[in-house]
């Protein structure tokens, strides 16, 4: 990608068709890996959750249950960020095949000493180990896009496919999670999870269009990487408050539902979140708003803390329903507003790292988020978990609307960036 190819007005970055969207599912060489990274991404949520809801179900504690899905989230945080300069540089392939045999491993290690009731600080080590060798199937996923597709709408369509479909899985999955754990075994949903996950980086590694993607000397080679860029810091900064909040809620309603005598209702309403999610973020493609990005992302973050804050007052489980529905609306724009931004500012040669940096952050925050939330779901309330998750939002938004004018192409030292609209 040219810096030439980004260097557009913010109003006209992401605005797709349902047309482009045609496109690139006809785009050649792109089925073997779409299908593969659909099936790998899809348990990205699950895991963590699964893990939680396992810990809890076998200790009884939702702090420690708390901690062993944060350190999954921390250890995805620390490796994507290294999978994706790797992948940048050497390709995707080998190091995709190498992090799922030990991802395999790590995963079965946690199983044995959930089995084994070790104590919690083996539980969070084996949790971390999960989480540093979770295939980053989604960074190379989304950079292989632009090597399949020339810069434009289509190649617009497509990163707005791969943060739409990235958000339905982190919705989906603590649903099916919630489902599972109410089978006869609680570490179902783990098992399942981690095997649909392992299967899918694997035929996404070796599908033809992967191989093809071949080393690249020149990246890799800075030390900051994709942070050298302003923009891609404000972005990590605005992604990061977009996950406290998942992590949050994630945390605060199964306990709402285990609050009202419903233990299995809280997968079920953490989905409701994917049905406006998606509605709404295909919608939302086709016109976003606001019109320019350094705008876009703090009133978007905000406005999703605001609906988040909302969901304290309902004293029912409909109530509560329907108030993450509400929520919901405000996840995929986000996402592919994240998606739009990388596009925007990262710098040359650094497509997979600049993504995983954003996994990194959300991940991050929902580490956080979790870790925190269920300190204070079990010393006050859900409710206060979902004032807080709110609060911390509109703070976060407002630092980066401060910082609104770094969202711009990030400059070369031979090359000054353009002066954009805010």
């Amino acid at each position: 990608m040219s810096q030439s190819d980004r260097s557009d007005p913010p109003a006209s970055h992401g605005r797709t068709s349902l047309a482009d969207y045609r496109a690139v599912l006809r785009t050649p060489r792109s089925r073997r890996p779409l299908v593969a990274s659909v099936l790998a991404r899809l348990p990205i949520a699950m895991i963590g959750i699964s893990a939680l809801l396992y810990v809890q179900h076998e200790t009884g504690s939702f702090a420690a249950a708390g901690l062993v899905s944060a350190a999954a989230l921390v250890g995805v945080a620390c490796g994507s960020v290294v999978q994706g300069r790797i992948i940048d540089r050497f390709g995707p392939t080998r190091p995709l095949l190498v992090v799922t045999a030990l991802f395999v491993t790590a995963l079965t290690s946690l199983i044995v000493v959930i089995e084994a009731g070790a104590p919690v600080p083996v539980l969070v080590g084996c949790s971390a180990a999960i989480g540093l060798s979770e295939p980053a199937t989604g960074s190379a996923s989304r950079a292989l896009w632009g090597r399949l597709l020339p810069a434009g709408p289509t190649r617009d369509a497509a990163f707005s496919y791969e943060a739409i479909s990235m958000e339905v899985f982190f919705i989906l999955g603590p649903g099916l999670a919630g489902v599972l754990i109410a089978l006869p075994w609680p570490g179902t949903g783990l098992v399942l999870g981690g095997a649909c996950m392992a299967t899918g980086a694997t035929l996404f590694a070796l599908s033809p269009a992967v191989r093809e993607w071949g080393p690249n000397p020149q990246a890799g080679t800075s030390l900051l990487g994709a942070l050298a860029s302003p923009g891609m810091r404000t972005l990590a900064l605005a992604a990061l408050g977009f996950g406290i909040v998942i992590g949050f809620v994630e945390v605060a309603v199964p306990a709402a539902a285990e609050a009202a005598g419903n233990v299995s209702i809280g997968g079920v309403l953490l989905s409701l979140w994917s049905v406006s999610s998606v509605a709404f973020g295909v919608a939302y493609s086709l016109r976003p708003w606001p019109r320019t990005l350094p705008t876009r992302l703090p009133i978007l973050l905000g406005l999703f803390g605001a609906l988040v804050a909302v969901m304290a007052w309902p004293s029912t489980l409909w109530g509560l329903g329907l108030a993450m529905f509400a929520a919901g609306a405000m996840i995929t724009p986000q996402s592919t507003t994240h998606s739009t931004t990388i596009e925007l500012t990262a710098p040359r040669d650094t497509a997979a790292e600049a993504f995983s940096w954003v996994l990194t952050s959300v991940t991050l925050g929902i580490a956080c988020g979790q870790s925190v939330s269920g300190y204070v779901v079990e010393h006050a309330s859900p409710s206060a978990a979902f004032l807080t998750a709110g609060a911390v939002a509109m703070a976060i938004a407002a630092v980066v609307a401060l910082l609104r004018r770094t969202i711009r192409p990030h400059a070369t030292a031979a090359e000054p960036a353009p002066a954009l609209a805010t």
